[in-house]
């Protein structure tokens, strides 16, 4: 079974890893590349395992487009938005065994080195996969 892990982050942690200033304390380049070391090894560890189908991390939300509809004609809008304090930041694909096993491994993302109060906020969801609609409908 394939399932999606997927992170969240918001505009300021995208400003805060970069170096600007959000009235919280700074990512050091020192945090940065921890949190970059983590996770080139959490991610060679699922491809090790066999586990991995693919990952991604996703660019800062200032640089999103939405799209939308009003009054019958397509609207696009430029990023970022109010009214969104978190967006996705970036996803894993497995193939494990169980939804435990999908689990277990989001589990790991929790010892991501971060500063403190970026830690304290961070979580991750995990989804299974459909691979077709009538699934949509258990």
């Amino acid at each position: 079974m394939k399932y999606m892990i997927l992170t969240y982050a918001s505009q300021q942690d995208y400003d805060g890893m970069s170096g600007k200033d959000t009235g919280k304390p700074a990512w050091t380049a020192e945090d940065f590349a921890a949190m970059g070391a983590f996770m080139d090894k959490f991610n060679a560890d699922l491809a090790e395992s066999g586990e991995l189908v693919e990952t991604r991390a996703l660019a800062a939300p200032v640089l999103t487009r939405r799209l939308g509809s009003k009054d019958g004609a397509s609207v696009v809008t430029d990023g970022p938005y109010a009214e969104t304090q978190e967006v996705l930041a970036g996803y894993w694909i497995v193939e494990c065994e169980s939804f435990d096993r999908a689990t277990e491994i989001a589990s790991r993302l929790a010892d991501t080195p971060a500063p403190e109060f970026v830690r304290a906020t961070a979580y991750a969801d995990i989804r299974p996969l459909v691979e077709g609609q009538d699934e949509l409908l258990d």
